[in-house]
Order: structure tokens, then sequence, then C-alpha cells
């Protein structure tokens, strides 16, 4: 059974057809990727999964659910959790703050609890936190913990909205260009990090990444997409091998 199942996926802004028939299964415990070249829709599925957009036509499972008609905050709770290709953090919190964000759907106390600060409000405030400092540990962000977001390094700020979104507990992490802007050795730290979110945390992974070492390090399948429509899906070699992908967007050299 498949974790994530899109089918005939489509929206139209105006006589644009931003993403057009695409089509495709996530599996549980499974790295998939999404490529293209700017302009090809790839962010646009990301907000239409996560139901920050509408679809024209087309369908959207989760875990056996049909999630198309839901509203964007009741994805999260169902084990979806995003980032965001322009980083979308709160700049005057530090990075503690910042990954306690991503809880906030796990919070099942009352305002009054909350107000008077009961026992149950201290027990869901240290499982929080226990939550939050294992994702510190495992991203090495402990020495950022009390640091204002906004005086970090570019490097250290996509680290963090990863994290934001690991302390959601996901099933699904939707990593939209992780590696975007990133080093050579920044870029292979991420790859590790997604290794090790399948195999020690059991996540799935979808991605959207223009990076195609890391593509083809990381990725069990790859879908390529161009003016919104599916090109080609396959393993990373199957699908920088194929003709109309490298006419598309690879141009002639492919990455090893």
């Amino acid at each position: 059974m498949s974790l994530l199942e899109v089918e005939d996926l489509a929206i139209h802004f105006g006589g644009v057809k931003a993403v057009d028939g695409v089509s495709f299964k996530v599996a549980p415990g499974e790295v998939f990727s999404i490529i293209g070249p700017n302009g090809a829709g790839k962010s646009t599925i990301f907000n239409l999964i996560s139901r920050i957009y509408k679809p024209t036509r087309g369908t959207i499972r989760f875990d056996g659910v049909d999630i198309t008609g839901l509203q964007a905050h009741q994805v999260a709770p169902l084990g979806i959790a995003r980032t965001f290709q322009n980083i979308e953090l709160f700049d005057h919190s530090t990075v503690l703050d910042n990954l306690l964000m991503g809880r906030h759907t796990h919070r099942d106390t009352n305002f009054v609890q909350d107000m008077l600060f009961l026992p149950a409000v201290r027990r869901a405030e240290r499982a929080h936190r226990r939550r939050v400092e294992e994702v510190m540990e495992f991203l090495e962000l402990e020495a950022y913990r009390e640091k204002m977001i906004a005086g970090l390094p570019y490097g250290v700020r996509k680290v963090v909205e990863i994290g934001r979104a690991l302390a959601v507990g996901p099933k699904l992490i939707l990593l939209d260009e992780p590696a975007s802007g990133l080093s050579v050795e920044e870029s292979q730290d991420v790859a590790f990090w997604i290794e090790d979110m399948r195999r020690d945390m059991g996540l799935t992974v979808l991605m959207v990444e223009h990076d195609m070492r890391l593509v083809a390090q990381v990725s069990d399948r790859v879908l390529a997409v161009a003016n919104g429509k599916p090109l080609a899906q396959g393993t990373p070699s199957q699908v920088q091998a194929d003709a109309g992908v490298q006419a598309a967007y690879l141009g002639t050299e492919v990455a090893q």
C-alpha cells in the first residue's frame, strides 16, 4: 500500500496550467524526488499536497485517506510536514522556540489549563521539549539552541527549517529544495540526514531539488516534470538517461 497517492493532479491559474495531469505514488520509507526546471510546477505540487492550493482536478490520498478537500491546518496532524523553498522562520525568536512551533499540532490542553500551568500542561511541555532536543541533536543544532534566527548563517537557517518540520513528528516530510544555496559540504550533510530520516526515524521523504547529485545519491525513484506535465518516472539513472528529460532541462551532460 502506498503512503501517498497523487492521481491526475492539476491546477490552472486562469489560462495557465501550472500542473496538468501529474500522477505518482510514494511507498512507506521511500525517498521520492521531483525534478524539473524553474517554473516546472514542482513547488506547486507541494502546495497542492499540503493543501495551500485547491486543485482544479485530481485526487490526493495520504495513508489511505482522501485529503483533497482538507484545509491546510488539517494536514499536519495527519502526519505531513514540509519545508519551503524560501525559508519561513520566525527571525526574532530562538532556534529552540522555532522548533517548538513544530509541536503545536500535538497540543491537547485547553486555554484554562495553559493559563494555570496545570500538571498536564507541564507534562506536555516536557514531552515537547524532549522531542525538540532529540531533533536538535540529530541535526547538530545544540550550539544554536538560544541563538536568534536573524543572526544565523543561511545554511544554519535551512537546517533549522528542516528541524521544525521534523519536530512535527511526521510520517511524510516534504523537502522543498533543501540544498538550495548550500555549499558542497552542507549539501552532503543534507544527504546524510535524509538517509538517516529514513533509516533511523522511519520517515518517508518527498523532495523537490535541483541538485542532481543529491537526487541521485538519496532517491529511490524520481519524477521529472516540465511545464506542469510529467516527462519521465523511474530510478535516478533511468530518468537522467531519458532523452526527453535531457532535452527539457538537463542538457547533454548528465550528472554522475
